[in-house]
């Protein structure tokens, strides 16, 4: 699921893949952290004929980062019905889940740069994943990743 620097066991980026179609992918990579309270990092996202990336998402270290969204995901891997929906608080980066049956998760991730402009723009890309093993797997490497001291694209 990530990319892992190999010395320290914690991910440079996090991949997640569409089980569905191999080429749907949205990744989480270049973070910083300049200062105790957040962690910026990119999120580039790409499908058949789209490559996107939003440079500096903002995690604040307040409880409500990507990473416990995901935890409340995994912990319903027998699945819920309708949408969950968790946003950064510039809302540039909005991930929204579906449980669908056989255990798959639909997780949609929109990317909205410059989100105040008047002629901002906004890509979405859905990516089906197990509700299981890899949900867990999200869940660890997302963690991992928010709580580093720096990583890259590379």
């Amino acid at each position: 699921m990530s990319s892992r620097d190999t010395d320290l066991g914690t991910p440079t980026a996090v991949n997640v893949r569409c089980q569905n179609n191999r080429s749907v992918s949205v990744r989480l990579c270049d973070s910083s952290r300049p200062d105790e309270d957040r962690v910026k990092y990119a999120v580039e996202a790409s499908a058949p004929g789209l490559t996107i990336r939003v440079a500096e998402v903002v995690a604040w270290n307040w409880g409500t980062d990507l990473a416990p969204f995901l935890e409340g995901l995994a912990a319903d891997f027998r699945g819920w019905d309708g949408q969950r929906v968790w946003q950064t608080n510039d809302r540039d980066l909005t991930v929204s889940a579906v449980f669908r049956s056989g255990g798959h998760v639909g997780l949609t991730w929109t990317l909205r740069p410059w989100r105040s402009a008047a002629s901002g723009w906004e890509a979405t890309v859905t990516t089906w994943i197990d509700a299981g093993e890899q949900m867990s797997a999200l869940v660890v490497d997302v963690r991992r990743f928010l709580t580093q001291q720096d990583g890259s694209c590379g």
